[in-house]
């Protein structure tokens, strides 16, 4: 259980810093749970709905391969 909560804490590190613009070209990052904080000038982006929906996709292509 903790091997896959630490999984999903770098995942959405990951989306959090480097593929945010590439993401938000194609209309990801804005979906209903995605979560936006702001704490002073830092911006914290928690993509909650884009990760399940993008690991849903990848699920899927696993099954048919």
């Amino acid at each position: 259980m903790l091997r896959w909560l630490l999984i999903i804490v770098l995942t959405l590190l990951v989306f959090s810093g480097l593929l945010r613009p590439w993401l938000a070209r194609l209309g990801l990052g804005r979906l209903p749970g995605d979560f936006e904080f702001r704490i002073g000038e830092r911006r914290i982006w928690l993509p909650l709905a884009t990760t399940v929906l993008l690991s849903f996709v990848a699920m899927l292509i696993g099954k048919l391969v």
